[in-house]
């Protein structure tokens, strides 16, 4: 017995697996995301967070990092410019490392904590960008400080500091410049 049901169920079908499987192609695909990864060396912390999700930013993962990479001799907090943790991301990959821990030998400074050092060291800006929250200063571990100079002077995004002796490498996300 023929049945017009089945046969327009049985004439339907090719359309419905054409659908099927054109939705199932269709489904976004999730945006993107940016981490990094830090082990502070004046406070023993560590943070590992995903700090944007394609191009927006988690506000609460920048007040994490915010705290996180507050001045360690006063505690005050300074809300970060996320351009420096995009070039930070940046730079780790750069490096061959894109989930590899990046070492902060400073992060946010204090006026106060800027002078501090300025009379205590040298090679201390009297308007660093660190009193910005626009700079950190980094090392990863089992990279040379020379090959993460070299990395972060490619990407062109702002000053580059080398710091051999010391150790590390600052960058910020002020005008293109190296010291």
């Amino acid at each position: 017995m023929h049945s017009p049901i089945l046969s327009g169920i049985r004439a339907s079908l090719p359309a419905l697996a054409i659908l099927i499987v054109f939705s199932v192609r269709a489904a976004p695909t999730p945006p993107p995301q940016y981490r990094v990864r830090l082990f502070h060396t004046h406070t023993g912390e560590r943070i590992d967070i995903v700090y944007r999700e394609g191009d927006r930013y988690l506000p609460g993962a920048l007040e994490q990092l915010n705290r996180y990479l507050r001045d360690h001799r006063t505690g005050d907090v300074h809300a970060y410019d996320p351009q420096v943790f995009d070039l930070l991301h940046d730079l780790i990959a750069a490096v061959g490392r894109p989930d590899g821990e990046i070492d902060v030998v400073c992060g946010y400074r204090t006026p106060k904590s800027n002078e501090y050092l300025r009379a205590h060291s040298t090679g201390v800006a009297q308007h660093s960008l660190h009193m910005q929250a626009l700079a950190i200063d980094i090392r990863v571990p089992g990279i040379g400080t020379s090959r993460l100079r070299d990395a972060a002077l490619a990407l062109q995004r702002g000053g580059v500091g080398y710091y051999p002796k010391s150790g590390f490498v600052h960058v910020d996300v002020g005008r293109v410049r190296r010291w």
